[in-house]
């Protein structure tokens, strides 16, 4: 054990001070070996009790291990106290707990033999209630499987919510047979996830393990995480009926009810007893609420329509109070045809109606106007508008033409939106929309504006109207207006690979139109929701979303085409280009344009072999793309496809093709489009020079990539290009090696361990320093290297920074942070006082640490050191947070795009000792990071851990400091102290976690 660790005993029996109980806890919560001391020890204890007697408890009331964060926070529990207070002195003593403990083992060995000889594990280790079960999901451990009815625990109280206790003795056979799985899912039956999961994982793999791990993701919210386990084990074993009843849950949690009535019915089709008959039950329920859902606003969009273009229909008084956003689209084309002033008096009530539900008199006043026109001249306009609506107009063209001249400015708008030439007009929709004051129609030109702003590439303008809208945009009538806002903010975001951002207004946009019943709209979130979760790199859930959509609509070509495109995507970056090429054929029936996704598979694929009609194919999309309306970032990443499509039939072109993809984009450095252009164009033309063997061409392309000079010597450059691996060295001398693979058939997950062939390692095993060079999803992944060879990741900077001045400048320190309770984190220990008086030396702790103050502090900083929490949310930020204390107005997170637009005049040295702060974001294009963030912004070096990290590392983190400061270069000193740590430590693993970027 190391020296932390001898202090575990001293701590189960509350014998040390205060502050080291504390710090003990925070070791406790991160070592293994202490939670597995812990368990054992807290079994052996009970096992004592029970062999005991103690009076008034038998084993059967008693729980095998309290849970360790109960643990953690209990010291003595009361049974514990009871316990002690029977055992002998010499074995309560620190000094005899060795022995008191082997007596215990003793006990409990003797107990589990006379299990032994008493027979099988009853059924109750695996029944949390004798009649019915309280875990909705299925345990993939045969014996906890049998069939009960569910019941959910609020279903009453006839319903006992005591579960059965853990028996003891069984649970000791168990593990003496090494049944953990067994042992998990007891613990599973009775929800305690922190048990079932520490066993799970020291369960041999196996698709039951993964399927029961899935389910612990599951019941702990991380639904995504769940899905893409079960589908990983669905692949191997179609048929697989926990993972298969498990799936259907975690669709139907997130909203996905026709894609999980569909797996109800494959578990059905199972015939298994009991299992069967309920999975028949809930797909009928679920898909009959669907439809139902589906019919309602069906038929109120269809009554609504039917005002404007069916003479008498009658008014939907009862949809417009039930789906008010539907009809009141209807309300303004039925004001607009109504051809006399009886016709528009007619619709009154109905404007009332409306009126009502948002709380004030707009479409009312709205009617009153229209009525009072001169119907002679608008009469005929009317009922030429109702034409264009129903698609009869024989010159809608000229028809427009005469309705902008004629005076009557609401056809003119109506007629701008139906026939879809708002953008080409849109001063006079602008104008028109803001003339009559109705906040709907204001809202509508708000949008229409930011789709402008953002085709000239100003998209903070778009951004900013957007927001300042939905700031605006309130009141149920409103909320069909306020979701078209949503979800215009969320595809801009998506277009700008903002995918947290993204992912915020998308969930809030797709559960208020849940809650409105607008199905149109709960379509649009679907498909938004898919390209998150696609550019999140999360294909299980992509899927998932486009298959729903694509099952709510199967009829609608153009929404077919959408779905099977995108699905075609998501299969290519899914390492699936056989099921990438179905999905594309399947787009392709309707005769539809493929868009900017098929173009991308289509040129992807030319890799496996391009067919006859590909080329034809691309050259239509990309075409009927370039006609469009597109900005000069997608221009320019339409000519990479284009070049890396006509690389794999004729090289010079495509070679020639890809550089004008990077000089056009090299232009373009804010337009997120132009930036992946230019580095995919990189990457392909990387992987063409490796596959040649010019080692030289790919370090120089990589040094262009990075926009970093590239060292002569002990040099390492490093591209993943989905299935291809390119790797080039120079070695201590300066002679070039590297190697190129087209092998890869999965994602990077975590970490580059074994990417570099063990012949180049060897090549670099005489170099002090290993500068590396690599794009994303390289860069920034721990393993790349052994732990004996000092390197660090070299990056680049995109801006001109200021000059850094000199030597001056503060140590900025920032510990003891307050962080909000309402997080849940543990408080970590500040710093010791430096051992040599530093007068530089400035602190921010407590509630003095937010990120305001935090960022001032840092611009003039010549070392900055963060001790802190990191997080890592998908909600809230692409890449890690470090998490300081809470500004007045709540926030309390420092995010790599805050740091990004800081300008550190000092260039200083930053050490950030948190949790996982330099864990990238799944983006292809570049590494966004903190690490990368604090050298855009001025930073010479940046330490930071991909991985968690204990309390104790922040003397790791200021050892290596001090290193620096006596003169050894970063890499080295990381390198150093991170040897020394293991030998003291050698089962630590975190310490090769660590990485330098400089």
């Amino acid at each position: 054990m190391s020296p932390p660790c001898n202090k575990l005993y001293l701590f189960l029996d509350g014998e040390l001070p205060p502050v080291d109980e504390e710090n003990f806890r925070h070791h406790l919560a991160r070592c293994v070996m202490c939670a597995t001391g812990l368990h054992e020890a807290m079994q052996l204890e009970l096992l004592g009790f029970q062999a005991m007697h103690l009076d008034g408890e038998t084993p059967e009331d008693l729980v095998i291990v309290p849970r360790l964060e109960e643990r953690v926070a209990r010291p003595r529990p009361t049974w514990r106290g009871r316990l002690r207070a029977r055992v002998p002195a010499w074995m309560r003593r620190t000094q005899g707990w060795a022995a008191g403990a082997a007596g215990l083992a003793v006990v409990a060995l003797l107990l589990v033999l006379t299990v032994n000889v008493a027979g099988g594990t009853p059924p109750e280790v695996w029944l949390a209630h004798p009649a019915h079960r309280s875990l909705e999901a299925r345990v993939a451990y045969a014996r906890a499987d049998g069939y009960r009815r569910y019941v959910p625990m609020r279903a009453g109280p006839e319903v006992s919510l005591v579960t059965t206790p853990l028996p003891l003795r069984e649970l000791a056979e168990l593990e003496e047979q090494g049944d953990l799985h067994g042992i998990a899912a007891a613990y599973l039956v009775r929800k305690d996830l922190r048990q079932a999961s520490d066993f799970l994982r020291r369960t041999p793999a196996s698709l039951d393990r993964d399927s029961d791990l899935a389910l612990v993701a599951l019941e702990q919210g991380r639904r995504e995480d769940a899905l893409e386990m079960l589908e990983s084990v669905l692949r191997k074993s179609p048929d697989h009926p926990q993972a298969l009843w498990n799936r259907a849950l975690v669709l139907r949690e997130m909203g996905l009810t026709l894609q999980a009535a569909d797996a109800f019915d494959e578990v059905a089709a199972l015939g298994e007893p009991g299992w069967s008959e309920e999975a028949r039950i809930r797909a009928l329920a679920l898909r009959s609420e669907t439809m139902r859902r589906s019919r309602d606003f069906h038929d109120a969009r269809a009554a609504a329509q039917n005002l404007a273009t069916l003479e008498g229909a009658r008014l939907p008084l009862e949809e417009a109070r039930r789906f008010p956003g539907v009809v009141r689209l209807g309300f303004y084309d039925a004001v607009r045809a109504a051809p006399t002033r009886e016709a528009a008096l007619r619709l009154l009530p109905l404007a009332e109606v409306l009126d009502d539900v948002q709380g004030d008199s707009t479409l009312r006043d709205t009617v009153n106007r229209v009525a009072g026109a001169d119907f002679a001249r608008r009469g005929p306009l009317a009922r030429d508008y109702a034409r264009l609506l129903r698609g009869e107009h024989p010159t809608p063209d000229a028809f427009l033409e005469t309705l902008r001249s004629s005076g009557e400015d609401d056809l003119y708008l109506g007629a701008l939106v139906a026939r879809d030439v708002v953008e080409r007009h849109l001063e006079d929709f602008e104008r028109i929309a803001r003339a009559g004051g109705d906040a709907w129609l204001t809202l509508l030109a708000e949008r229409e504006l930011s789709v402008r702003e953002e085709h000239a590439g100003q998209w903070w303008k778009a951004e900013q109207r957007l927001r300042a809208a939905l700031a605006s945009c309130s009141g149920r009538g409103l909320a069909y207006r306020c979701a078209t806002l949503r979800r215009r903010l969320a595809d801009l975001f998506v277009r700008l690979h903002r995918p947290a951002d993204a992912l915020e207004e998308a969930r809030d946009g797709w559960r208020l139109t849940r809650e409105l019943g607008e199905w149109n709209l709960e379509q649009q979130f679907l498909q938004e929701m898919a390209q998150i979760a696609r550019y999140r790199q999360s294909a299980a859930s992509a899927r998932a979303f486009l298959r729903e959509s694509l099952a709510r609509i199967p009829d609608d070509c153009e929404q077919r085409t959408y779905a099977h495109r995108n699905l075609a995507i998501v299969a290519w970056a899914d390492f699936r280009p056989d099921e990438a090429r179905q999905e594309l054929e399947q787009a392709t029936r309707c005769g539809r344009p493929l868009g900017m996704a098929g173009a991308w598979v289509l040129s992807y694929l030319a890799r496996h072999g391009a067919q006859v009609r590909d080329e034809d194919l691309l050259r239509r999309t990309l075409d009927e793309l370039r006609r469009g309306s597109r900005t000069q970032g997608e221009q320019a990443l339409l000519t990479f496809l284009e070049g890396q499509f006509m690389l794999e039939r004729d090289r010079a072109s495509g070679r020639a093709l890809l550089q004008g993809a990077i000089a056009a984009a090299e232009k373009l450095p804010l337009d997120v489009d132009a930036r992946k252009a230019r580095s995919f164009a990189y990457a392909v033309l990387m992987s063409d020079a490796g596959r040649v063997g010019s080692q030289e061409q790919v370090l120089e392309l990589m040094g262009q990539a990075l926009r970093v000079p590239v060292p002569r010597r002990c040099v390492l450059a490093m591209a993943v290009d989905h299935e291809r691996t390119v790797t080039a060295v120079r070695d201590a001398n300066g002679t070039l090696a590297g190697t190129y693979d087209e092998g890869r058939t999965a994602p990077l997950h975590g970490s580059a361990e074994g990417l570099v062939p063990p012949r180049l390692v060897a090549a670099l095993r005489g170099c002090e320093h290993v500068d590396v060079l690599a794009l994303p999803p390289v860069h920034g992944l721990p393993g790349l290297l052994p732990v004996e060879q000092a390197w660090s990741y070299r990056v680049g900077r995109t801006r001109m920074l200021p000059e850094a001045r000199g030597q001056g400048g503060h140590h900025l320190v920032v510990t003891g942070v307050e962080a909000p309770a309402s997080l849940g984190l543990e408080t970590l220990m500040p710093l010791e006082a430096p051992r040599v008086p530093d007068p530089l030396r400035v602190e921010l702790r407590g509630a003095s640490a937010t990120p305001s103050r935090v960022l001032r502090e840092m611009a003039e900083a010549r070392e900055i050191e963060i001790h802190t929490h990191g997080i890592f949310s998908p909600e809230l930020s692409d890449a890690s947070l470090l998490v300081l204390a809470p500004e007045a107005d709540g926030r309390y997170a420092l995010a790599a795009s805050q740091v990004r637009e800081q300008t550190l005049l000092g260039a200083p040295l930053v050490l950030l000792a948190a949790c996982g702060a330099a864990r990238s974001a799944p983006f292809l294009h570049e590494p966004v990071s903190l690490p990368v963030a604090f050298i855009e912004a001025g930073a010479r070096t940046v330490l930071a851990s991909t991985g968690d990290i204990p309390d104790t590392a922040g003397r790791f983190f200021e050892s290596v400091r001090e290193r620096i400061r006596a003169g050894t270069p970063p890499a080295r000193a990381l390198r150093d102290e991170r040897l020394a740590w293991l030998a003291r430590e050698p089962a630590a693993t975190w310490p090769s976690q660590v990485l330098l970027f400089e």
